[in-house]
């Protein structure tokens, strides 16, 4: 039959399966069919060549089987000379035959097909318990932040959004309830230097018996006297939010203003919140500020009472979360609580995820994985990553080169949680497609049909 007819063929008939393939893995499956029609069209003008050089071969073999004899037996030779060519016509079936199980993939179309690549976990499948979880903020990183007296805003300098280093001040404020406080200490520091130098000079006076005793004793108690309020004054000042290093450095002469108030930040992290604009007032009881630091966050987890029994302080879990699709989070349980909700019927469970990457944010729901048992060890992959190519179970792994996938051989064991247990052919940690591996099943399958027939 005329390869160009089969070429033909072989269009529409990719054309009809193509139809019947996710939209996602069309545009791919069709540059699959592409190649594969232009490398058979070679094929047949190769083989219109070597018809048309076999004719003037078949022409010079009848002349020369007219006039020699023996012919016969060169033309067993000749038979037995084209056997080799039936091995490489074997050869080329079976390079075929290991080739099919990898694809290759333009940057183009990783990108349309969304295929995710992740490490599969160890664990098993029948100890995964689910539930329902919520993000939220570690409350050891969060500081909400407000002057501790009255005051009216001056400045402020970060807003939402900005990065905040630890003592970096956020904003400043004017207090005349602190400018007082100041002035009292300013009184008193200068009461108690007046009341110390009078009671060393009587000190002197009264070693040399210059002066009486009573003297002695009332220099000396009117210096305690000075000395009690000054540190009375000082204690208020910290009270306020004032560090020793910053009363020590309180002048009536240093050009700023007694009342002035900066707020600094005990902890570094971002700006969460700011409700303040220069000019307002500020009560000691507001919190107009909010730092937080996002680094780790903390999920609290709603266990079903039947399965409180099974979950334990240190396990580990995965979080999926369903405003990021495709991506989940590990993390470990480090608090189980004492009370069940009556209502939910549900015992509150926390745990602490890292979140360097900033991709969690408080407030998001997702589903909590927790693993119960650790006795038996397996990779766990998700179950649409586990496909069926030639009657045989396989997951996607990386190729050699960038772009290829290698379909390979696993053996399956327990399902839960939408999670499957790996038992051979693929180790926990070893890098799977997690998502888009039906995709690239599909596309591998219709280069496949291609290519049985180009043959």
């Amino acid at each position: 039959m005329d390869k160009r007819m089969i070429s033909a063929k072989q269009l529409f008939l990719a054309a009809l399966f193509a139809a019947t393939l996710p939209l996602s893995a069309c545009d791919q499956v069709g540059n699959l069919f592409a190649g594969n029609t232009q490398e058979q069209n070679a094929s047949a003008s190769e083989t219109d060549a070597d018809e048309h050089q076999g004719g003037h071969d078949a022409e010079e073999e009848a002349d020369a089987h007219e006039d020699a004899q023996g012919g016969h037996g060169e033309h067993e030779k000749a038979g037995h000379d084209e056997e080799p060519g039936h091995d490489d016509h074997e050869a080329e079936d079976g390079e075929h035959a290991e080739g099919k199980r990898e694809i290759h993939l333009t940057e183009n179309q990783r990108k349309r097909l969304d295929i995710q690549v992740k490490p599969a976990p160890a664990g098993s499948a029948t100890a995964l318990l689910q539930a329902p979880a919520t993000v939220r903020f570690d409350a050891d990183r969060v500081a909400r932040l407000g002057p501790l007296l009255e005051a009216k805003v001056v400045e402020v300098r970060k807003d939402l959004g900005d990065a905040v280093g630890k003592g970096e001040t956020v904003a400043v404020f004017d207090s005349v309830e602190l400018g007082s406080a100041k002035a009292r200490y300013l009184t008193a520091q200068a009461r108690y230097g007046a009341t110390l130098a009078e009671y060393q000079r009587d000190q002197k006076l009264a070693d040399q018996q210059i002066t009486s005793e009573s003297e002695l004793l009332k220099s000396k108690s009117e210096f305690l006297q000075a000395k009690a309020e000054r540190d009375g004054t000082r204690a208020e000042l910290r009270l306020y939010g004032l560090s020793d290093q910053q009363i020590a450095r309180i002048s009536g002469n240093s050009g700023t203003p007694l009342s002035r108030y900066s707020l600094p930040s005990p902890i570094a992290g971002t700006v969460q919140r700011r409700d303040l604009v220069p000019g307002q007032t500020v009560s000691a009881q507001e919190t107009p500020i909010h730092i937080i630091n996002s680094e780790q966050m903390w999920l609290m987890i709603e266990v079903y009472e039947r399965d409180m029994a099974r979950v334990k302080k240190g396990q580990e879990l995965t979080l999926n979360v369903r405003a990021l699709p495709g991506q989940s989070f590990t993390g470990i349980t480090d608090w189980i609580s004492s009370e069940l909700d009556e209502q939910a019927r549900t015992v509150r469970v926390r745990a602490v995820l890292p979140n360097e990457d900033g991709a969690l944010r408080a407030g998001m729901f997702g589903t909590a994985s927790i693993q119960t048992a650790s006795e038996q060890r397996y990779a766990l992959v998700p179950v649409d990553a586990v496909q069926t190519v030639d009657d045989e179970q396989v997951v996607f792994v990386p190729g050699d080169e960038e772009g290829a996938f290698r379909a390979v051989e696993v053996r399956t064991g327990e399902e839960g949680g939408g999670q499957i247990e790996i038992l051979t052919g693929l180790q926990p940690g070893d890098a799977v497609v997690a998502q888009g591996a039906f995709d690239l099943n599909s596309a591998l399958s219709a280069g496949s049909r291609s290519a049985e027939h180009s043959h």
